[in-house]
């Protein structure tokens, strides 16, 4: 069964074809560079490089899949379409007029060629992520339902049971900022640029990623799994604001790059180490509250905060210690946006027929699981 998925969700535009787990091929376009000074995605910038690329995007998928070194004018798409059985595309949640770029595609290719439409929830794909293998079959990876998932990126954060294929319950999530977009905030505070994980995550490792200031650990005593992160920015915010000197009604754009001079690189450093403690910390009492009240010491984990190998090491020796198993996206790429975890799910929702039933879905920007 072979997949050809489309993402737009956000400020990546993909595609690939996949074969059950398999990734046959796969192209990313990053949009980063273009959303950079904005210090963060610009919606009409984000739908304008998607709607640029989208077709560039998918020629090169569908040229890798078939090992086709070049395209002709007539005729060549539908010899290759006729080796794909389904059309995948990312419904929600994301950015609105980023999403209709790639669903209106999926359409117009689903109608040209007459295949069926698989509509996936984005969560979705990122819960498969850590299940994805290579054209080869590999990393050779069996389902042992249940799990509970940690889903931490940019936009979601969330803990989810994994009943089954295509079974989900959410157990907790976020009330306001996801973890990804509090470390981007914290980011942009400090001056640190978009996105703002990976220059965090560089400057704790400097200090060994010790907490100096102990922000804010928010509701680890709600007596549930729900998350909230913007009072720990705000927290994160007036704190700098006190000791750059600035007045409470100045925006954090005139604290950057004015309070940060060469003899105060430690400062920064540990300032950004304490912020990525207090929101790894809550995440970690969270998940180990979810593993306690649930029995499952079986978790997965997706999204683009994954990719911080400290993170990493933490949920390892907090699954270690309740003799479980962990298990990340796969491949490096999995971590971000991608088509190649879309078309995973999707597969799992064609067993079940879980086809759109006509051409009039529509985008869900807040689709949940």
């Amino acid at each position: 069964m072979n997949i050809l998925a489309i993402e737009t969700s956000a400020d990546e535009t993909a595609a690939a074809v996949t074969n059950k787990r398999k990734v046959l091929s796969n192209v990313i376009y990053s949009q980063i560079l273009l959303h950079k000074k904005w210090g963060g995605i610009y919606p009409s910038l984000a739908k304008r490089a998607h709607e640029e690329r989208i077709d560039q995007i998918i020629d090169e998928t569908l040229i890798k899949f078939t090992k086709v070194e070049v395209f002709h004018p007539e005729g060549g798409h539908a010899r290759i379409m006729q080796n794909i059985d389904y059309i995948a595309v990312t419904q929600g949640p994301g950015l609105a007029i980023a999403l209709e770029v790639g669903i209106r595609k999926a359409k117009e290719l689903a109608e040209k060629y007459n295949k069926k439409i698989i509509t996936v929830n984005h969560l979705e794909g990122h819960i498969y992520s850590s299940f994805v293998q290579n054209s080869k079959g590999n990393p050779k990876r069996d389902f042992k339902f249940p799990y509970l998932v940690l889903i931490v990126s940019g936009g979601h954060t969330e803990i989810v049971l994994f009943k089954n294929h295509m079974e989900f319950e959410v157990l907790g999530e976020t009330l306001d900022d996801a973890a990804g977009e509090a470390l981007d905030k914290a980011g942009k505070i400090l001056g640190l640029g978009y996105p703002a994980g990976p220059a965090i995550e560089r400057l704790s490792s400097q200090v060994e990623n010790k907490d100096f200031y102990g922000f804010p650990r928010p509701m680890i005593k709600s007596g549930n799994l729900d998350f909230s992160f913007s009072g720990l920015k705000t927290s994160f915010y007036y704190f700098i604001q006190g000791h750059s000197g600035k007045r409470e009604d100045e925006k954090s754009e005139r604290i950057q790059n004015r309070f940060w001079t060469s003899q105060n690189d430690k400062k920064l450093t540990e300032l950004a180490s304490s912020f990525q403690e207090a929101i790894f910390e809550t995440l970690l009492i969270k998940t180990e509250f979810a593993i306690n009240k649930t029995g499952i010491n079986k978790l997965v984990v997706g999204g683009g905060v994954i990719a911080n190998l400290y993170l990493r090491k933490l949920l390892r020796d907090l699954v270690k210690k309740h003799k479980g198993e962990v298990y990340f996206p796969t491949y490096k790429y999995l971590t971000g946006d991608n088509a190649a975890m879309i078309g995973v799910a999707a597969y799992y929702k064609a067993q079940k027929k879980m086809f759109a039933p006509d051409l009039n879905f529509d985008r869900i920007p807040r689709l949940t699981l």
